[in-house]
């Protein structure tokens, strides 16, 4: 890495998909932004935006076989705009990596023995873990000579106690099949969480902070002094809060029923918990937009999801606040949570008693950065935070390559 070098390439690789972003670290200057979807399909797309040029978005498509052909065409369109892949300014390439289990609690540079551990925890994370593996290998090979680096999703979430993070089963049974809670969205949960203290005036190790990270996936997280004590999601993304196509919590046994009485295979149960549950399997939608105008048009299937999705926020909301014991911030992030007033609202209404209160003309303002919704008079500040989870992604790269 040059003495220049300031920029970081921050790689997302879904299972058919690659969301990417280059980032000047001088001042978090977005270069250029972009998403590849549909990857081996025939209906391809590449949607990039050259920032830096104030150039308009690009798009494209066809056929893109796989990620190595995804990864080459992103690098043409960052060439054509003076931004290769092969500039000295290229300090690293930065990779979201879902699952790092136990051994994982860093952003780490990836060498064979790394990549060797992630393969280790496809296991427990087959939905995700084997597209990280992808795009790392395939970014690697382009740039074999650049720094890489894992950032985990889970590794916010490896300071919780014991307490919090072991299921109650046998415990020989549990350690040598890694079941435990591990958390996910970590990267959210750690921006939002030190912005929230920010917009305090405060220091993270002053402040207690329930994080709501409400999107497609939602997850909340009760963070003590900067660090995660709790978080909703556990061994899997499936377990906690009611979610788009997830069920959140169920009774276990609800599997064992499916499986016996319903004579559904695990493949099946789990396509149901996963992909066919949450908002989209109450009502046939998983957009809170049209959830809420259906609601509007007196929709009472509509009605009963939107009731159900946010009894399960209240329920983690009380249950976090007697974890933490001491609440200074509940914050609102993510897709839903930035932008879906009437969730904000219900949420906290009736919680008055413990503090908490949304002003209606502070809810109802649109804007891209953090802001306080609760009246002045509330103990608990209440608050919406945009998250950034490129940004803390490339932080994290960065300075693990110029430590």
């Amino acid at each position: 890495m040059t003495a220049t070098a300031t920029r970081v390439l921050v790689l997302n690789s879904g299972s058919s998909s690659v969301k990417y972003q280059l980032i000047d670290m001088n001042d978090g200057t977005r270069l250029a932004v972009g998403l590849v979807e549909r990857i081996g399909e025939q209906t391809s797309r590449l949607a990039h935006t050259p920032l830096a040029a104030g150039g308009d978005k690009r798009e494209t498509e066809g056929a893109i076989a796989d990620h190595d052909a995804a990864l080459k065409a992103v690098a043409a369109e960052l060439a054509a705009d003076g931004l290769g892949l092969d500039s000295p300014q290229l300090a690293a390439i930065g990779h979201r990596v879902v699952h790092g289990g136990l051994k994982f609690t860093e952003p780490t540079v990836i060498d064979d023995a790394v990549l060797t551990e992630i393969e280790r925890l496809v296991p427990v994370a087959p939905l995700h873990n084997p597209a990280n593996i992808t795009g790392i290998r395939t970014a690697q090979a382009m740039r074999p000579d650049l720094p890489q680096v894992a950032v985990f999703d889970t590794a916010f979430h490896a300071t919780m106690p014991e307490y919090a993070a072991r299921y109650a089963i046998d415990v020989e049974t549990a350690d040598a099949h890694r079941i435990r809670r591990y958390g996910f969205h970590g990267t959210s949960h750690a921006y939002v969480s030190r912005k929230t203290a920010a917009l305090l005036g405060k220091d993270p190790s002053e402040v207690n902070v329930i994080v709501l990270h409400l999107g497609n996936g939602a997850s909340a997280s009760a963070v003590a002094g900067g660090r995660c004590v709790d978080t909703s999601m556990g061994l899997t993304p499936l377990e906690g809060l009611v979610m788009g196509t997830r069920s959140g919590d169920v009774d276990p046994a609800v599997t064992f029923h499916l499986k016996r009485v319903a004579g559904m295979s695990t493949d099946e149960i789990d396509v149901l918990l996963n992909k066919k549950s949450g908002l989209i399997g109450l009502c046939g939608d998983n957009d809170m937009r049209e959830i809420r105008r259906r609601i509007d048009e007196g929709d009472e299937r509509a009605r009963l999801a939107f009731d159900i999705y946010i009894h399960r926020l209240k329920k983690y909301i009380g249950a976090y606040s007697a974890v933490l014991g001491r609440v200074d911030a509940v914050a609102f992030t993510a897709g839903v949570g930035e932008n879906a007033a009437p969730v904000r609202e219900a949420a906290v209404a009736g919680l008055e008693e413990m503090g908490m209160a949304v002003d209606a003309s502070l809810n109802a303002v649109r804007s891209d950065e953090p802001r306080l919704i609760s009246p002045e008079y509330a103990r608990v500040a209440v608050a919406v935070v945009p998250t950034d989870e490129e940004l803390e992604i490339a932080q994290q790269t960065y300075a693990l390559v110029n430590a």
